[in-house]
């Protein structure tokens, strides 16, 4: 077997292979002589067939068949020959499969980038310190009231947080507006789901008054013909409910699992939990920054398009997964472009790349017993975590999971030794707080 190799550009490689055409002649004329027997044809006698007739009969398809094996063995020795690392399936052209001469194919693929150690004493990680508060279990008590509570018919005018029942008619220069006007609607004040000082007026009326306000709607607006333009909304309002908090009774203990107990039971369960959810906050924002960190020192790898395409169709498909059963019904490839998800494949498949080799490199392996506490840990909050247990460890999938959970927490507690480890006092609100976007430059504003 002869091979050549060219580097056309970045991770792109082209390599060209040459067989000899006795290897490919010799396994045909093997086939069709094991095929001779059993063969049947009309005017001959069974295993009688003539080895021309046959080779003209079938020759062709047998050759197809073994040029097919014979260059995929061919491909896979010769990378293995060159010590080549192909990302994906490679793009085959052939260039001679005449019978009688040697074969020649040209293999065109993407290989892995190699992956060099980096020195990461240089990243600065802030790790945020904080406990859970008397006051935050106070706070997320009243949550759970509030969201268990009902609404109640008042007497009294109305004020922020309450529920309003209203007509309203919108007018420009005198005449109604598209969408400006509607009865017998409910709004909750200081939802700001209404244009800027809508809500406001509506603040202080009592059941069966009516007001003009004079408003303008915001310059942004999306309705062209409204951007920045003087009206005015005459509003009746038809009645007032407030929100009157759930009890604190065994009704709305049950409501969030903590079955058979007393308030204090009831806090506790929660501060428990509170806890378990402060840690895993934490652990996440660091591990982010690794990450994020990782990818910055990383930022010169090339990474394969062809890795990068395999990865679109996983992050639309979680996509897709929150469209639920309607997204059955759609063309989300069309909706969904790959180009959508480019960036973001890039960066995962980087990730994966560094990751990967940062493992092989420092030998790190799952334990085990990493792997039981991460499944006791979530199976704790269940009614029965023995049997969330068991489902984890029958599930070879689930399981799986949590494996590649606890190695990539191995690697980011090894790698956290080689950073700049700060820890920041912080609260609960603010850790478990969400991630902000980045804001957007002024050009882009």
């Amino acid at each position: 077997m002869q091979v050549s190799i060219e580097t056309t550009s970045g991770l792109e490689r082209r390599l060209t292979v040459g067989v000899p055409a006795q290897q490919v002649d010799s396994e045909v004329n093997a086939r069709l002589q094991k095929s001779a027997p059993n063969i049947r044809l009309d005017g001959f006698r069974p295993g009688k067939v003539p080895m021309k007739v046959i080779k003209d009969r079938f020759g062709a398809g047998i050759r197809q068949e073994v040029l097919g094996e014979v260059m995929n063995k061919s491909f896979n020795e010769a990378v293995v020959q060159e010590n080549l690392k192909p990302a994906g399936q490679p793009s085959i052209e052939t260039k001679s499969v005449v019978e009688g001469k040697d074969v020649e194919f040209v293999a065109t693929f993407e290989v892995y980038p190699e992956v060099e150690e980096r020195d990461y004493s240089g990243i600065s990680i802030t790790r945020p310190v904080a406990e859970v508060a008397d006051t935050d279990i106070d706070k997320m008590i009243e949550m759970f009231r509030d969201q268990q509570g009902s609404w109640e018919i008042v007497g009294r005018a109305a004020a922020e947080g309450d529920t309003v029942n209203i007509d309203y008619q919108g007018t420009k220069d005198g005449e109604a507006f598209d969408g400006g006007s509607a009865e017998a609607t409910d709004l909750q004040l200081g939802s700001n789901s209404m244009i800027p000082g809508f809500e406001d007026g509506v603040v202080g009326m009592s059941a069966g008054d009516e007001k003009t306000l004079k408003l303008n709607f915001p310059d942004d607006y999306h309705v062209e013909e409204l951007k920045g333009a003087a009206v005015e909304f005459a509003v009746t309002l038809n009645g007032v409910t407030e929100k009157k908090l759930a009890e604190l009774n065994q009704q709305l203990f049950t409501a969030y699992g903590v079955k058979d107990a007393d308030e204090a039971k009831f806090r506790e369960d929660i501060a428990s939990n509170m806890a378990r959810e402060l840690k895993q906050a934490i652990k996440a924002k660091v591990k982010g920054q690794v990450m994020d960190a990782i990818l910055e020192l990383h930022d010169d790898i090339s990474v394969p398009s062809a890795l990068i395409s395999q990865e679109i169709p996983a992050l639309r498909s979680q996509m897709v997964q929150q469209f639920g059963g309607a997204a059955q019904e759609m063309d989300m490839e069309s909706l969904l472009p790959d180009d959508m998800f480019a960036d973001q494949a890039k960066k995962r498949v980087k990730l994966g790349l560094v990751l990967s080799e940062f493992i092989t490199r420092e030998e790190i392996v799952t334990n085990p017993e990493k792997v039981k506490e991460a499944i006791d840990e979530m199976a704790a909050t269940y009614e029965d975590p023995e049997e969330v247990v068991n489902f984890y460890y029958s599930n070879q999938g689930q399981l799986q999971q949590v494996e590649s959970m606890v190695l990539e927490g191995e690697v980011v507690d090894k790698l956290l030794g080689r950073v700049k480890l700060t820890e920041e006092p912080s609260s609960y609100d603010k850790v478990m707080a969400p991630e902000q976007p980045p804001e957007m430059d002024s050009e882009a504003k």
